[in-house]
């Protein structure tokens, strides 16, 4: 990987992201008398997007990542772009589509394979068996047209004794065959505690966690990743929106991000630039499907204009407004006290990419992967021990059954 940054004017910037349709991407940012904050910045020459260590690695990433978890194969354009305006640090998994992101991905490095050293590339496993791993990560380099993973997570990890030493001899034998150079976890449930753990170890490169402005001033989040910092493990922010189960027809996220919106940010792009805003967090992972989101998301990541405190007041106050409709995946609180053993953390995950990404198909898709027999469970499953225990006081058992009706 090349780890200069990659520089781009903002006269080219203006010109190339105007023949992509700049009008759609830029039009909640500019027009307004105050709207100066979130258009790309003013100096002659800037680096598209600025970048910042990746732990002890000695790599120097951009803070955005693309988030591979769309129809990669068909946005062949949007890659190349994504290139020139900085965005190398591309994110992906075995998983994803079906194995498309992938081989969209590989198709790309297969056209332009002098890009491949430019970026820095992300694709993660389930942590099952050694053996199942290897082959995984045989056919992620067969599909991406590499020889190596930059870095390699295993995925969705619970608990950080999953990085025990068996794990280590097996990330050490791919680092040593030249696969993969990095190694890390990624985890949406019970983060603060994995990443503790994590700490304590000496082995773990790179962590990908659930971090957003409702998480991020939580004294434990803060704890947790001053650890992982001082350890010299790099961050790699995920669900950065701070989504959930909101309920987005009503108009309380609209008025308080209507300030940010007359900055010249959008509420997203405000979100962004919180998580942002802490220097320890190396990366932020975005899902950016079109070439109009892609930019907005660039837009807020050149601007230097940081949020008052008087904003981050109103993030705050809209996280705390907020508070029953987010699943924090804290689910080892909820789901011991299940016994039908319903995976709560998944549903609210999938009901999160179905309501705040718009990510219907996929959504459905892995909740079908649920099996029939646990789908079943869910409909007479008692949740009203989960529902007490809750830090956040979400309806648990009313949305389990929205997930049973909008994502069968």
């Amino acid at each position: 990987m090349n780890d200069k940054p990659h520089r781009i004017s903002r006269r080219s910037f203006i010109k190339s992201a105007g023949a992509a349709g700049i009008g759609s991407a830029l039009a909640p940012l500019v027009g307004h008398k105050q709207a100066r904050a979130a258009t790309p910045a003013e100096a002659t020459d800037i680096t598209a997007v600025p970048t910042r260590p990746f732990g002890r690695s000695g790599i120097h990433v951009p803070i955005l990542s693309l988030g591979g978890m769309f129809d990669i194969p068909s946005n062949q354009t949007m890659l190349k772009q994504a290139i020139r305006w900085g965005v190398t640090y591309w994110d992906t998994a075995h998983t994803y589509s079906g194995g498309h992101s992938e081989e969209g991905i590989g198709q790309y490095f297969k056209n332009y394979p002098d890009h491949r050293e430019k970026i820095f590339l992300v694709t993660k496993s389930k942590p099952g068996s050694h053996r199942q791993m290897s082959k995984n990560l045989t056919t992620s380099l067969k599909r991406m047209n590499t020889d190596h993973i930059d870095l390699f997570f295993a995925h969705g990890v619970r608990d950080a004794d999953t990085m025990d030493s068996g794990m280590r001899e097996w990330a050490a034998e791919q680092k040593a065959e030249g696969k993969i150079r990095l190694f890390g976890f990624s985890t949406h449930s019970n983060m603060e505690q994995c990443l503790l753990d994590a700490a304590r170890l000496d082995w773990i490169d790179g962590i990908m966690m659930t971090y957003n402005f409702r998480l991020m001033h939580e004294e434990k989040m803060k704890t947790a990743v001053k650890a992982c910092v001082d350890a010299g493990i790099g961050l790699t922010a995920m669900k950065t929106q701070g989504g959930g189960t909101v309920d987005t027809k009503t108009s309380r996220e609209l008025k308080l991000a209507g300030r940010f919106v007359k900055k010249g940010f959008t509420d997203k792009q405000a979100k962004l630039k919180a998580v942002w805003e802490n220097p320890q967090i190396s990366a932020l992972c975005s899902q950016m499907p079109t070439m109009s989101i892609l930019m907005a998301n660039i837009a807020a990541a050149v601007d230097r204009t940081m949020l008052t405190d008087n904003d981050r007041q109103h993030l705050d106050r809209y996280a705390r407004e907020t508070f029953s409709h987010y699943c924090a995946g804290c689910t080892q609180i909820c789901q011991s006290t299940i016994a039908e053993n319903v995976p709560v953390g998944d549903v609210m995950r999938y009901l999160m990419y179905a309501r705040s990404y718009g990510d219907v198909n996929d959504a459905r898709r892995r909740f079908a992967a649920i099996p029939d027999a646990l789908r079943k469970k869910m409909t007479r499953a008692n949740y009203a021990a989960a529902e007490a225990r809750c830090p956040r006081q979400l309806p648990i058992a009313r949305l389990m059954i929205e997930a049973l009706e909008d994502l069968a």
